[in-house]
């Protein structure tokens, strides 16, 4: 039986990864730099606590020691990212996160690839709904292709109701950009000072026709060209999910099931184009914090059973199968792959 450290255990979507570790026969162990909280999280669950901070590595190698593997669900990433994985390092484990911030996953593509490739170690960021998701459709879509000239990925949310993570994670990236909007294109990223396009997005039926904001960058524009010779990477949000996420007063989210989710339903639709061809892979779900944590649970599993493709620091469409990755997703998610040329 595997034993897996998350470390930011207590916050909202480390308690999914949590549960879901559980529902999976793993064994976590609970981690963060909140002594208080991590000691009612482990009451209520009965699992070990192993308290720990980013500044003090000692700690971290306790918080690691015996584990076949880490979660790290705590952010913002550009803190915390860098000395767990280099604890997940010392220790000889694998290292997956959920960061979301676009510049803590460059930073780990740039500051770790060598080192995990030569340690032989795999190290999984932003394995989450934002970077690992729309990274696995859109490997997933391009099939038999070698390389494509665009990826589009669109989220259909139905709002967005964030968590206090969410709202530090974003201003960390505000501030580290100075107030620049990022782009993927040329193949490589790029900061702009413009307002992002308005243009309308055909999601599939029932979804149909919304008006999203183009440019709205998420993850993806790391994860996806990171192992795809795909030069032009472009993101977009339906404008309610957008301006609900930027309102100041909009509430964190509230949990209606016994699972703890959210009303929050969305739609992934990915098109990726090479010449005249499309295709399309969509994924649609309930709760974005909460189909984060089989993400990163899957790639776990995956990871300390063999099943994987890739060493060093690699997307989830590098280093699993997405197609079958996708497929075990099926009681999170629902899938369709269409491999015929699509529209957008």
């Amino acid at each position: 039986m595997f034993t897996v450290t998350v470390f930011g255990a207590y916050g909202h979507t480390g308690r999914f990864v949590v549960a879901r570790l559980r529902e999976r026969g793993l064994v976590p162990v609970l981690s963060g730099r909140d002594a208080g909280k991590l000691r009612e999280l482990a009451s209520e669950s009965g699992l070990a606590a192993r308290p720990a901070s980013v500044d003090d590595p000692a700690s971290l190698d306790r918080a690691l020691a015996g584990a076949a593997a880490v979660i790290n669900c705590a952010g913002p990433f550009a803190t915390t990212a860098a000395p767990v994985i280099e604890a997940a390092l010392r220790a000889g484990i694998p290292y997956v996160d959920v960061a979301a911030e676009i510049e803590a996953n460059a930073d780990t593509f740039a500051h770790f690839a060598g080192r995990a490739r030569d340690a032989g170690a795999l190290i999984v960021p932003a394995m989450a709904f934002f970077g690992g998701l729309g990274d696995l459709l859109a490997t997933a879509a391009l099939g038999d292709l070698t390389a494509a000239d665009e990826a589009h990925v669109a989220y259909g949310l139905s709002g967005w109701h964030p968590t206090a993570g969410t709202r530090a994670a974003g201003a960390v990236s505000r501030r580290r950009r100075g107030g620049d909007r990022v782009v993927f294109t040329g193949g490589r990223l790029r900061y702009r000072r413009d307002r992002p396009p308005a243009t309308r997005w055909s999601f599939p039926e029932p979804i149909g026709p919304r008006d999203v904001i183009g440019e709205f960058t998420m993850a993806d524009v790391v994860t996806i060209p990171s192992h795809l010779a795909i030069p032009e990477v472009r993101t977009y949000m339906t404008v309610e999910a957008a301006r609900e996420l930027s309102a100041p007063d909009t509430p964190a989210p509230t949990a209606v099931d016994a699972h703890g989710r959210s009303a929050q339903t969305f739609v992934v639709d990915v098109v990726v184009r090479s010449g005249d061809t499309r295709r399309r892979a969509v994924a649609s779900g309930r709760d974005i914090y909460a189909v984060t944590a089989p993400l990163a649970v899957e790639a776990v599993e995956r990871i300390l059973t063999g099943r994987t493709r890739a060493v060093g620091v690699a997307s989830a469409g590098e280093a699993f199968d997405a197609p079958d990755f996708l497929r075990a997703l099926s009681p999170h998610i629902s899938l369709t792959i269409d491999m015929r040329t699509v529209g957008m």
